[in-house]
């Protein structure tokens, strides 16, 4: 943000996530740009040191959206002191500020002695403020207008280049960015090979005859290319949804024009449109067999390369208007569906009503249709003239509604090209005017609420149970009634290695492996509150990883033991609770719910209920979230909880398990000093029941630094430099690193972690010329730490090694139970995502009742024409309502797996539990689609209502659907992130697509690949379908070129379909979505995709 023209630079907690020396040196800079540079800079911070607060110059104190003090920094202390509170010595001023206006914190303020202590709101000092100095000269300056030209201070451009250097930064980016996703583009050109082999095999010319059944493959076969290389354009939805944010952002700060980014994002997609076509015309043309001539090669690469850059263009534009996953899939899948449907090969247009035929002229694929067709069918080859009179080529042609004639193929390739054009300028339209979602986080307390609803403020404040106040005293003590085994962590010469990254290669370095830990040794005792700090980038996350049993790869050496056992994980998880840095949390779920969620699962069968729930309610309260306790969560940053409430949230879930060792990393991270308070004074509170309680802090107040009492200090390197007491106001830390020759004494009042920091930090040591890990080890102190830890080490005669009964605190069907329960709450509110599957059911079956109105009826089935119109229909409803069940679960799944990592390192359930309860939640969803379907386009289409079809045919679609559903759950299990699984499930959707059996009836395919047939879950469904609806009665007979034969007999011998397989083909609709849930709850199990 400090790079461009800008002269005002607001910046939100820029503090969240670094220690508070790097924050010091970061706001001295940006000090100096106001100073020096006169920009203009406005700063909120969450917990500035006082070194960081005595940098600014004036101070905005807001409270409950109003501001109540607008001045000179040196002027606010005075103005609380006139309102009767005075900041303690050794409180850092910014603290003082939050915690004043407080209701809880206040009166510890309270200066006027003589005079009785009352609350003052912040209505009261808002007056004050404005009755003031500081706020009457505030409002006069306010009053003043500002004469002074001042010119130099605007800016006559919204951007700072010229439209074509703005042009060709984008397009730089873009190539950079294509660059750096080159596994994904290489992944796709890989999967248009095997898919363009597997095609030209099936469609494999074994014969030189161009007969009628000839041209129906070849048909077929060009309708399958463009539907693959539309549908291999999905992918392009993921990665552009990826990317909106930051073009967002990048928009509103006037960093480029949305044309600038919807330019690039077009012209660099060409190549991989051009390597796509290419790949599959070079491989399909020649092994399918079309006319081989090279003019007509390279009009079919040239329709080929357009389709697939419509695609592209159409599911950029879907994007750019619906902006979020589950709305884009919708979007692109109706779209995608409508394409289908009007092309004029599922349904001929001259089978479509004659008042709805015009749609056939707005659908991209009728031009590919007819451009691909008209190539290939108005040659000589195929001029052979048939009985009727016309040529094999005319007569397809005719049956199809797609005889035109030859200048057709450039009007439909001008009107690809105009569909391109108009689809990127409603993309740039969409990016431009459309604002981005919407991220409330506003949340309503029952306090609030109460107010709103008229009840009295006091009395609610009278009935609720008193907490005490945001200091470190008087603990609220949590769990007693609880017990739990004290135990402490020790652990001797811990060191991690990684491979080493290729960046850290090439600056020079030779290994092989990267320490990141060098012989750590130290213990975390019970009834003691240590801490680890250190520089961004020290290494206390992996320290506190490696001994939580966090880390997922690496090299991990030394000695760690519990109550002087060696560690086992398995049992470790079942004593110890870890809150992690980012706070991972189910979105649709309740603050309530999410901690009796934990609590059902960790805390002992045997408990009883009500006090399982009355613990609950004092973590809850003790942790202050008892005023959110019905909020739902969400997604961070968009809606639900704050930053600080996730904070504590993540921490109350861990409380609630009562926990022998906690480790917390980084608690007070994105917390304001209140908050922070709050959640310290919880962790002490835990320490102080005889837990043992180990955290990482960046930027602690000298109130927190001090409320430890132990502390662990590492320098970058993984090297550790101080292990011991803190003592009264950390003296002994300070006598410590100031005995060291040359260290700065420390100042008045200073934060000790700040200096503690800035001493031991990289610049220094090398200023000073020592090493503070090599002092360390030869000190004192280390060797007493040494003597402890092995005393440690060695167990207590009277006391035994972990151990558990089960390896859960739950049976099997108990965690069932809870995980069902959760994923019943997260469905239910979860409409983005239900719903809208629900929604595009109905949408759909009106579509298809619509454009296949009767035609399902068995009396309108007359000749060869109508069997295959009504086939296309089940195909169609199969295929594409399963794959938006496929597309939808595969975001709300991906969502949910980082919780399941988090819940499942705890120790929570068995992943078996957790993956069956997620697959059963789905089938009563399922259940109502089928429903839908029954009621809308079941009696649209003309099925016939008789009990037994109706229940075969509600048994197909229901198999059908949850097949789809658990193939993209298996997907997404499979694979490490959204963009990848959408390349591995577009490979298998075109792979049911070809092998339905509609594009290529069974019968016809080669026997090589006639086992892939059987294996496609969709020819099975489309088997029982048909059989079921239409080949009960022997006595229906259809025209097939002019000749009366049997129904029954046609189809068995042109699609292979017939009553004697129905009772195997209803088994294997069974056994479909059962494999693919088991090797979904297979991968949950035995696959893990964090890395740490």
């Amino acid at each position: 943000m400090m790079i461009g023209p800008s002269k005002a630079l607001f910046m939100d907690e820029i503090s969240t996530g670094l220690d508070s020396s790097t924050t010091f040196q970061v706001l001295s800079c940006l000090q100096q740009l106001a100073q020096v540079l006169e920009y203009t800079v406005l700063v909120s911070l969450l917990q500035p040191a006082p070194e960081t607060y005595e940098l600014f110059d004036d101070i905005i104190l807001m409270a409950e959206g109003k501001i109540v003090y607008h001045g000179p920094r040196s002027c606010i202390l005075n103005f609380f002191e006139s309102c009767g509170f005075k900041c303690p010595r050794r409180k850092g001023a910014a603290d003082f500020l939050q915690e004043v206006l407080s209701k809880k914190d206040q009166e510890q303020f309270w200066s006027l002695g003589d005079e009785t202590y009352n609350f003052v709101t912040v209505d009261h000092f808002c007056e004050r403020f404005k009755a003031c100095n500081v706020g009457q000269n505030l409002a006069m300056e306010l009053l003043m207008p500002f004469a002074k030209a001042h010119n130099s201070a605007l800016s006559f451009s919204i951007y700072s280049l010229s439209k074509w250097e703005l042009l060709r930064v984008c397009f730089a980016r873009e190539f950079l960015l294509m660059k750096r996703n080159a596994f994904i583009y290489k992944s796709k050109s890989l999967q248009v090979t095997l898919v363009a082999a597997l095609t030209g095999t099936v469609f494999l010319r074994r014969h030189l005859s161009d007969d009628r059944t000839r041209v129906n493959s070849y048909m077929s076969s060009l309708f399958f290319a463009l539907i693959f290389l539309i549908v291999n354009g999905l992918p392009e939805i993921a990665m552009t949804l990826k990317r909106l944010p930051v073009f967002y952002k990048q928009r509103d700060c006037c960093f480029y024009p949305a044309w600038a980014y919807a330019v690039p994002a077009f012209f660099t997609k060409i190549p991989v449109s051009l390597v796509e076509s290419i790949i599959w015309t070079c491989i399909t043309y020649y092994l399918i067999g079309y006319v081989p001539q090279a003019s007509r090669f390279f009009r079919q690469l040239l329709v080929l390369f357009l389709m697939h850059s419509t695609a592209l263009s159409l599911f950029r534009c879907v994007v750019s208007y619906c902006q979020t996953a589950p709305v884009s899939s919708v979007g692109s899948t109706l779209s995608l569906l409508f394409i289908l449907l009007c092309g004029g090969f599922v349904i001929p247009r001259t089978s479509m009503p004659n008042w709805l035929k015009w749609v056939f002229w707005i659908s991209p694929m009728s031009y590919g249709e007819i451009s691909l067709t008209g190539n290939e069918f108005l040659t000589p080859r195929w001029k052979k003239v048939m009985v009727s009179g016309d040529t094999i080529g005319k007569s397809i042609l005719m049956d199809r509604g797609l005889d035109f004639s030859s200048i057709f193929y450039w009007i439909s390739v001008g009107a690809l090209i105009l569909f391109i054009l108009l689809l990127n300028i409603g993309f740039t339209i969409g990016l431009t005017t459309i604002r981005p979602p919407g991220t409330s986080q506003a949340l309503v307390s029952r306090d609030k609420l109460t107010i709103i609803q008229g009840k009295d403020f006091e009395d609610m404040v009278n009935k609720r149970p008193k907490l005490s106040k945001a200091t470190m005293d008087t603990p609220n003590i949590i769990g007693k009634a609880i017990p739990f085994k004290p135990l402490a962590i020790s652990f001797r010469d811990v060191n991690y290695y990684v491979d080493a990254p290729m960046a850290t290669r090439e600056k020079g370095y030779a290994g092989a492996k990267l320490q990141l830990l060098h012989n750590i040794t130290g213990a975390f005792e019970p009834g003691v509150l240590s801490v680890i700090m250190g520089v961004t980038g020290a290494g206390k996350t992996t320290l506190l990883d490696v001994l939580a049993g966090r880390k997922t790869e690496g090299i991990i050496e030394g000695d760690i033991r519990i109550g002087g056992y060696r560690k086992v994980q398995e049992t470790f998880a079942r004593i110890s609770g870890y809150c992690e840095q980012t706070d991972v949390h189910a979105p649709q779920i309740t603050v309530w719910e999410s901690v009796v969620f934990s609590a059902w699962l960790r805390l002992p069968t045997e408990m009883d209920p009500e006090i399982r729930h009355d613990f609950v309610k004092e973590v809850l309260e003790t942790i202050e979230l008892d005023e959110v306790r019905d909020t739902l969560v969400g997604l961070p940053g968009a809606n639900g909880l704050s930053t600080e409430q996730r904070k504590r949230l993540t921490i109350a879930i861990e409380l609630v398990s009562n926990p022998s060792i906690i480790f917390l990393d980084e608690p007070t991270s994105g917390l304001d000093a209140r908050a922070a308070a709050i959640v310290m004074r919880a962790v002490k509170n835990v320490a102080v029941t005889g837990r043992t309680v180990a955290c990482t802090i960046h930027q602690p107040s000298i109130e927190i630094f001090e409320a430890f009492d132990q502390l662990m200090l590492i320098k970058r390197g993984g090297k550790l430099i101080y292990a011991g007491p803190l003592g009264h106001n950390s003296c002994k830390v300070i006598q410590y690193f100031q005995a060291i020759p040359g260290v700065p004494m420390i100042k008045e009042n200073y934060n000790p972690s700040t200096w503690m920091l800035e001493v031991t930090s990289p610049s220094t040591e090398a200023y000073l010329g020592v090493d503070l890990a090599q002092i360390y080890r030869e000190s004192s102190l280390y060797k007493e730490n040494d003597a402890m830890v092995k005393q440690l080490m060695i167990p207590s005669p009277e006391t035994s090694d972990l151990h558990f009964l089960t390896q859960f605190p739950q049976k099997f069907w108990e965690q069932f139970k809870a995980c069902l329960w959760k994923q019943c709450l997260s469905h239910w509110r979860s409409p983005s995502y239900n719903l809208v599957r629900i929604v595009f059911v109905a949408l759909s079956c009106l579509l298809f009742g619509v454009l296949y109105w009767q035609q399902g009826n068995i009396e309108h089935i007359n000749d060869q024409k109508g069997l295959f119109t009504i086939l296309g229909s089940m195909y169609c409803t199969t295929l594409y309502i399963g794959i938006k069940n496929c597309q939808a679960v595969m975001p709300f799944v991906s969502v949910e797996r980082p919780v399941m990592y988090r819940e499942r390192f705890a120790g929570m359930y068995s992943p078996w539990a957790y993956s069956f309860a997620q697959l059963a939640m789905e089938i009563p969803y399922v259940a109502v689609q089928v429903l839908v379907f029954l009621f809308i386009a079941y009696p649209m289409i003309g099925y016939e209502w008789t009990a037994t079809k109706l229940l075969w045919f509600f048994y197909t679609m229901f198999c059908t659907l949850l097949y789809f559903l658990y193939l993209g759950m298996m997907v997404v299990s499979l694979t490490p992130n959204s963009q990848l699984a959408l390349i591995v499930s577009s490979m298998c959707f075109i792979t049911q697509n070809l092998m339905a059996g509609f594009i290529v009836p069974g019968p016809k395919i080669p026997k090589w690949w006639i086992w892939l047939y059987h294996m496609a879950p969709t020819s099975w469904t489309l088997n029982v379908l048909f059989t079921t609806q239409f080949l009960s009665n022997d006595d229906k007979n259809i025209m097939v070129s002019g000749e009366v034969i049997p129904m029954t007999s046609f189809v068995k011998n042109n699609f292979g379909y017939s009553r004697d397989l129905l009772p195997l083909a209803a088994v294997m609709l069974v056994i479909f979505p059962v494999l693919f849930g088991t090797i979904f709850a297979y991968n949950v199990a035995k696959l893990n995709f964090q890395r740490r």
